[in-house]
């Protein structure tokens, strides 16, 4: 029965061209690169805005949540839009307002209008990523794994470039000094309009679900099994994404509260923080290619608990260290966790990605802005204390189904 199943599973489930078209890995990876790139400039220039408009560590909060939740909200719709009617173009609509987001950003005068940029920002990330890791899908061919950890690597590498573009050309120039990062979305949207043209033309390469086969063939895994595991890889993204966004929008603030160093120094420890995610992120689905997706997921959340809970009580330097290796190791889950859900749900590949970038991000606004209202209160280094605990989460991996066979 299981034999048959597998084949089935060949059948219906794998796409016609398994050859790896690296070129559009690179140019979606490029551009993923160039999209995080403008998002991660709006929690790097955070202390900025709150020395400049006098802001409590909620109200940043809410600048993340409305970010997020924006993003959130209509990714999963856009991957559910785009698995029925393919939109090639979308790409670069969603870079263009991104665009549009940052330019208004370098504009704001008040809190309101901050807010209203964000969510434009958020909304442009919610067209894009959906629709750019279906077309990591479209050029994987067999390594699935491998292209969707290059995908990520571009969104890393631009989440590690923006704070360092932040305390390079930000800090010392300003608030307006953004709208001249506006030429990164238009070279965005320029290559976008290139990878829309080639996706137009290899809907093929798509797996989709053919008319006439059973529900029971293609989806080879009982309802309940695929249930349950969303469910945990729901939670593992949960403790994954709080966590991750306690670095990112708070980490800065942590050092310069507990070590007494200046922002731009602050913002350089979380370019090195931010250009270990970007490597780990690399590393976790070629491993998962080869180990298999449950393995990376097991070593990757779990394996950061050691860390996590080292890192508020050791100094700066333990702390620079201990970072670099809690990036390392975090980096590698998402898109093991992505392709694993995506084999889970054949024929569902922007649906899946959508529903679990806007979890990332969903989880992380509200993370953020709950965190920020516990920081106001407790301080900074308390938050940091708490949030060490959220690997633990990494434990529900036993209870992963193997769906996976014995790879060696």
């Amino acid at each position: 029965m299981k034999d048959s199943i597998a084949s089935t599973s060949m059948e219906v489930g794998e796409p016609p061209a398994l050859n790896t078209v690296y070129t559009m890995l690179f140019a979606i990876s490029f551009s993923h690169m160039l999209n995080d790139t403008i998002q991660a400039l709006l929690p790097s220039i955070y202390p900025l805005l709150k020395s400049s408009y006098q802001l409590s560590f909620a109200q940043l909060g809410m600048i993340t949540f409305t970010f997020q939740l924006t993003a959130s909200l209509l990714q999963p719709l856009v991957g559910f839009i785009t698995d029925r009617k393919s939109m090639p173009y979308s790409l670069p609509v969603g870079m263009g307002l991104t665009g549009i987001g940052l330019i208004s950003l370098a504009m704001a005068s008040s809190f309101a209008t901050i807010l209203l940029s964000a969510a434009l920002v958020g909304s442009g990330s919610a067209i894009f990523h959906p629709e750019a890791s279906r077309i990591a899908h479209m050029a994987a061919g067999k390594r699935r794994g491998f292209a969707q950890s290059f995908f990520q690597v571009g969104g890393n590498a631009g989440s590690a470039i923006g704070p360092l573009l932040a305390a390079l050309i930000i800090v010392p120039h300003g608030q307006h000094s953004l709208v001249g990062f506006s030429i990164i979305a238009l070279v965005g949207v320029a290559v976008l309009y290139q990878i829309g043209k080639w996706q137009a033309s290899n809907h093929h390469r798509i797996q989709r679900k053919p008319k006439d086969v059973a529900n029971a063939a293609f989806n080879p895994y009982p309802k309940k099994t695929v249930v349950r595991a969303i469910s945990i890889l729901v939670a593992l993204t949960f403790s994954k994404y709080v966590y991750l966004s306690s670095l990112t929008s708070y980490y800065t603030f942590y050092l310069i509260d507990r070590f007494h160093i200046t922002k731009q120094s602050a913002m350089l420890h979380l370019f090195v923080l931010l250009f270990a995610v970007a490597v780990g992120t690399i590393v976790g689905g070629p491993v998962g290619d080869r180990f298999g997706r449950k393995r990376v997921i097991w070593a990757s959340i779990l394996g950061v608990a050691p860390f996590s809970l080292l890192l508020p009580h050791v100094g700066l330097e333990m702390t620079t260290v201990l970072s670099v290796f809690i990036g390392l190791i975090l980096a590698s889950a998402f898109s093991a966790i992505l392709v694993y859900a995506q084999e889970l749900m054949p024929g569902k590949v922007g649906m899946v990605a959508g529903l679990f970038f806007g979890l990332a991000f969903g989880i992380a606004g509200i993370g953020s802005a709950v965190l920020g209202k516990v920081a106001d209160h407790t301080g900074i280094n308390y938050v940091f204390q708490l949030c060490a605990y959220l690997p633990l989460i990494g434990l529900l991996t036993v209870f992963l189904p193997n769906i996976e066979g014995d790879k060696k």
